[in-house]
């Protein structure tokens, strides 16, 4: 098949790209290589990418429509998974604007690419962020999620919102994936594991939010992969929804699905696998929570394993000692 995935030199896209490059597809990744983070860090994994003749890098931001409309046409995807996003809760703070262009106008652009040509499958990374002040657990698709705690969860409830409008209006098949606390190697320096692992090996205490009594629905990376790669054939139709659980629109081909395996980890867990994986005790500064910060994420993955037989399940000590071997080698630790 042929895919066009947006943000490929980004961590998840990365993976995604890999995986179905492996799979023997063919893909056209966009990516802006962005400065939010290290840009090498996503040129490596791009150049990882071209090693494969079936893939195709495009440099551009998705804010530039006319440009986007040309890779597309180029293209001609049978399946679009829209990765592609300013990503990170607390820099949200900061740089509003930055979230407001990327994942609004950005998705917006690509959506009506889409229009007079729609794929056989669009596929949207969407949040558990989106949950927000939801506090009934574990987070189920059809509750509701209107109550964002930062503008980054917002803007991507906006998404959901605009493609399903579009689904509706243009009937392009769509599936609002929303993801939870995904982790892994080639990861982001901005997140926690990443943080905490480059800190504890530099001798620096690290900060733990919360005073450490959050707990986070944790998703290797490889798990996430394998979970969209089984629902790109569960193509969203039009109707009614098959039962209680399931997430369809009444009015469109248009479905929402956790991303999640449905087992919590509490945060000073999550640390002691790092401090056994690396054969050391991080000293600790135990915060109060920042703002926009949840308490707890906690994912139904009854959707999700009625529609492909599948749910994460990689143990956090699995998968961060992965990070942790990835880590060592890529800085030669």
């Amino acid at each position: 098949m042929r895919f066009l995935i947006t943000g490929t030199a980004g961590f998840i896209g990365f993976h995604l790209a890999k995986r179905l490059l492996a799979d023997g597809h063919e893909v056209q990744g966009i990516d802006a290589l962005t400065p939010y983070y290290d840009v090498e860090l996503k040129k490596r994994r791009h150049a990882i990418l071209a090693g494969s003749n079936r893939f195709t890098a495009h440099v551009a931001h998705l804010e530039d429509g006319e440009l986007i409309a040309e890779i597309h046409g180029a293209a001609k995807p049978d399946v679009i998974v829209h990765l592609a996003a300013q990503a990170g809760v607390r820099y949200s703070l900061e740089n509003p604007e930055a979230y407001v262009r990327s994942n609004v106008d950005g998705t917006f652009n690509l959506l009506e690419i889409m229009r007079p040509s729609p794929p056989k499958h669009f596929i949207f990374a969407s949040t558990s962020s989106v949950y927000g002040a939801n506090r009934v657990m574990p987070f189920r698709e059809n509750d509701r999620a209107d109550h964002p705690l930062t503008l980054y969860a917002a803007t991507k409830k906006a998404g959901e919102l605009m493609a399903h409008s579009y689904a509706h209006l243009f009937n392009i098949p769509t599936t609002a994936l929303r993801f939870f606390t995904v982790y892994g190697p080639w990861g982001r320096p901005d997140m926690a594991l990443f943080k905490f692992v480059d800190a504890i090996l530099k001798n620096r205490p690290i900060d733990i939010y919360g005073e450490g009594r959050m707990s986070r629905d944790f998703t290797y990376v490889d798990d996430l992969v394998e979970a969209i790669v089984r629902l790109v054939p569960v193509v969203p139709e039009r109707g009614a929804a098959s039962d209680a659980i399931d997430s369809l629109s009444p009015a469109a081909p248009f479905r929402v699905v956790n991303a999640g395996g449905g087992a919590p980890v509490e945060l000073t867990r999550f640390v002691e696998a790092i401090e056994q994986k690396l054969g050391r005790i991080a000293e600790k500064n135990f915060l109060p929570m920042q703002p926009g910060d949840v308490t707890d994420t906690f994912a139904s993955a009854d959707l999700l394993q009625q529609l492909t037989g599948y749910k994460p399940a990689t143990p956090v000590e699995e998968g961060v000692g992965k990070f942790v071997d990835w880590y060592r080698d890529y800085f030669g630790v």
